[in-house]
């Protein structure tokens, strides 16, 4: 466990609410940023013609804007949830660096440590686009980085550390950073190795190899980088789940991380840690995409939540959430902490009726996916809970989560319950990215609502048999299956409440 500040309230607190990010924001963790910054250009315009010499579309520009990229990008999303940000990289003196350097600092980032060289030019990508089409994109970087640069950014580094929370590396292989820096930084660590202060550490690196001594917290690989680490090629789907999975602990130990979370772009991403998957996020991508940086928002929500206190797998989520934002907005888009609240809040009323919930289910059997159910009253949500949505979402493709009603929950569970309201319980557990929909039933069991819905799976958590459930008969009687996963006694939300009621803290970690 690293020293960073778990605040008793944060670090116990597993639901993604509408003010969860303000309470964020609020802690103001300092954070580096080391990287390869970069500017990236969107040029929109319209095509009506070819040119005479070649048979190329003519895009008249309409638009230009620019905007921070690469490690910039990351820097601006963290300002953007509320971080206190520095900024380590170098680039030219050009117009381009000068650009740059002045829409850092305008969003409140320390840019001392970003370095301005006059041999250097400064790295931009420009993407042409027309009719919401990226036709063409045009990089330019500098061939070599002159020596003296490089000093000055290792000596920047090794000064800047000692102020930090964080620590979060955006390599993106141009060799400057992991050649030359990574020395410095790993010097940093080493005084502050052993120290309750010492910072946290994430990398996302094109290849996390070369950070590997470092020991890093966690590294963010996308599924190619994830590939490259395997010498192999990845399956799609599920399948890139499993396979993954399966190699967990090659993948910890090429990287030296405490944590691996492989980033799988529409499929989510995929946590592994020494007990192989230990959590699983889904992504609710846009129908159209033309956005970029929807990676360097999600590292930077990890990020801040952890440096913040927040458990790693509430941290998962969350930045999930801060991705889903970026990715339905054009360009190189960031995502602020009054925007993730919004999106958070968009789930407050989240439960459908059964006759919409229905209708819902027959279009995604129509494209030929598996619905599962699974019921409870989900009320103080914990990591059983989580880890158990997470199982049971990868059973199917859609997760329906039918919620006890509050007079439900008071017979089953007794006066004084439930602690949450049902409109509470289903704003919360329908901001989980494993969960697709959430209703509400109020009838002794399920059984109604699954002989009306019919789900290839019904999904079970406890220590039952399917032959105990009195649900099991409606089920197979149209041919579905039940399945019974994990128990977490000790995580119980009876025992959360007690502990809770006794004054006690928190249930120690393994």
């Amino acid at each position: 466990m690293n020293g960073f500040r778990e605040p008793s309230d944060l670090s116990t607190q597993r639901a993604l609410s509408e003010w969860l990010p303000g309470r964020l924001a609020a802690e103001q963790p300092p954070i580096l940023v080391i990287g390869d910054v970069m500017l990236d250009g969107w040029w929109n315009g319209s095509i009506e013609r070819l040119c005479r010499e070649a048979p190329a579309p003519v895009v008249d520009i309409r638009s230009r804007e620019s905007v921070p990229g690469g490690a910039a990008n990351t820097a601006m999303n963290l300002a953007a949830l509320g971080a206190r940000v520095s900024v380590a990289g170098i680039v030219g003196a050009d117009d381009a660096g000068e650009r740059l350097r002045s829409q850092l600092a305008a969003a409140g980032i320390d840019v001392r440590h970003l370095h301005v060289h006059p041999d250097m030019v400064t790295t931009t990508k420009i993407r042409i686009s027309s009719g919401g089409q990226v036709m063409l994109r045009l990089d330019d970087s500098a061939r070599t980085v002159p020596d003296d640069a490089i000093a000055a950014l290792a000596a920047s580094v090794r000064a800047a550390v000692e102020r930090q929370d964080a620590v979060l590396v955006c390599d993106y292989g141009t060799g400057v950073v992991a050649g030359h820096v990574r020395p410095a930084l790993a010097e940093a660590l080493g005084r502050r190795a052993g120290r309750a202060d010492r910072p946290l550490v994430v990398v996302d690196a094109h290849d996390p190899r070369p950070w590997a001594a470092l020991q890093p917290d966690l590294v963010t690989p996308n599924a190619q980088e994830a590939a490259r680490l395997l010498d192999r090629k990845l399956p799609e789907g599920q399948g890139r789940v499993d396979a993954v999975a399966a190699q967990s602990a090659l993948l910890l130990e090429r990287t030296g991380a405490g944590g691996v979370v492989v980033t799988l772009d529409r499929d989510g991403t995929v946590l592994l840690t020494g007990d192989g998957v230990s959590h699983r996020t889904w992504a609710r991508p846009a129908a159209e995409k033309q956005a970029s940086g929807a990676g360097d928002t999600f590292v930077a929500a990890l990020t801040l939540a952890r440096a913040a206190g927040l458990p790693l797998t509430a941290s998962l989520d969350l930045a999930q959430s801060a991705a889903d934002v970026v990715v339905h907005q054009p360009g190189t888009s960031v995502c602020s902490t009054a925007q993730l609240s919004r999106y958070l809040k968009a789930f407050a009323d989240a439960a459908l009726g059964e006759d919409e919930l229905e209708r819902q289910l027959e279009l995604h059997r129509a494209q030929g996916q598996r619905i599962v159910l699974t019921n409870g009253c989900f009320d103080v949500l914990h990591s059983g809970h989580t880890r158990y949505l997470n199982q049971a979402k990868q059973l199917g493709d859609i997760l329906v989560v039918a919620l006890n009603s509050d007079e439900s929950v008071r017979r089953l569970k007794g006066a004084g319950r439930p602690i949450n309201s049902v409109a509470d319980r289903a704003a919360v557990v329908a901001a989980l990215s494993c969960v697709d929909y959430v209703t509400v039933f109020d009838t002794p069991t399920a059984v109604p609502l699954i002989r009306r819905l019919r789900p290839e799976v019904y999904a079970k958590g406890g220590d039952y048999t399917p032959g105990m459930l009195a649900e099991t008969p409606a089920v197979e009687e149209y041919g579905g299956r039940v399945a019974i996963l994990d128990y977490v006694a000790e995580r119980s939300t009876t025992a959360v409440v007690n502990r809770i009621r006794d004054g006690e803290g928190a249930v120690p970690s393994n």
